[in-house]
């Protein structure tokens, strides 16, 4: 939601909730596996998964009348994919809000460029903004606590700037994931250490609904303590996840395929979104 521009609410910060009902009624969000919502499995809901934009659209849906959500992210899906794939379809639906992030699994790649990923992350944004819907983009997450991915931080970073340059120019609000130190913990990550889990979701569904400045009840979730590992443990534990997670992403990337090859939209058509039970 833009700032309102009257006197006495120019000043208010986006973290204060809004008393009056939000303007949208229908939500659309594009992307890759963490828009899907891979790490969040659900097996009630349409693709088999939740995620943070099926919690955002309950919240939303929960608050107005008729509102209706679409979700047309696919795993695996690399910004040229999403931009050619995605975009146009999302426009055809006539959301009045929609939800952008892309670009991680371009970035996470060696030799790519932040600066060629953004060029094309901005002429989506441009498409997205061009009808009048308020646009929602993501900068990445700082990954400086995950041994995994801590040697691409100064590209993460990079990319973001441009992420935030973007929104400026085309009055989009930014989602900051790079912000969000809650998830910046191995315990809100899924066992692959790539997605994150029901309890990252959950986090990133509250910073979004900040970041609109809708009021909510989701409240914040504590995960387990942390097992003390030794370090035979601990190593014995990343050669399980090299295993199971890494040497088949590699061969993936070397075979030229995609996790999301034989995977459709979970929900192509704007519909109501219902909570799957008691909230979590």
């Amino acid at each position: 939601m833009r700032r309102n521009e009257s006197s006495e609410e120019h000043h208010r910060s986006p973290y204060v909730p809004n008393e009056r009902p939000h303007p949208w009624r229908r939500m659309v969000a594009i992307g890759d596996s963490f828009t899907e919502g891979i790490g969040d499995p659900e097996p009630s809901l349409p693709g088999g998964h939740r995620g943070w934009a099926d919690r955002v659209a309950e919240v939303l849906g929960s608050q107005v009348d008729d509102f209706a959500y679409a979700n047309l992210a696919v795993r695996g899906k690399l910004m040229a994919q999403i931009v050619a794939d995605q975009v146009e379809p999302a426009l055809a639906l006539s959301p009045d809000l929609v939800t952008f992030s892309a670009g991680g699994n371009d970035v996470i790649r060696p030799g790519s460029d932040p600066d060629d990923v953004a060029a094309q992350f901005e002429d989506a944004v441009a498409r997205l903004s061009s009808r009048g819907a308020s646009v929602v983009v993501f900068t990445g997450i700082d990954t400086q606590f995950t041994p995994v991915f801590r040697g691409i931080r100064g590209k993460v970073a990079i990319y973001n700037e441009n992420i935030r340059a973007i929104a400026d120019r085309y009055d989009a609000i930014v989602a900051d994931q790079w912000a969000l130190k809650e998830i910046q913990d191995t315990r809100f990550f899924d066992d692959d250490r790539l997605h994150l889990n029901a309890l990252g979701h959950h986090e990133v569904a509250r910073m979004v609904l900040r970041a609109l400045n809708v009021p909510n009840e989701l409240q914040p979730m504590e995960p387990r303590p942390k097992p003390s590992l030794t370090w035979r443990a601990a190593r014995a534990e990343d050669l399980v996840w090299a295993r199971a997670h890494l040497v088949p992403w590699v061969l993936r990337r070397l075979r030229h395929q995609s996790s999301g090859d034989a995977i459709t939209a979970k929900r192509p058509e704007p519909a109501p979104v219902t909570r799957p039970g008691p909230d979590g």
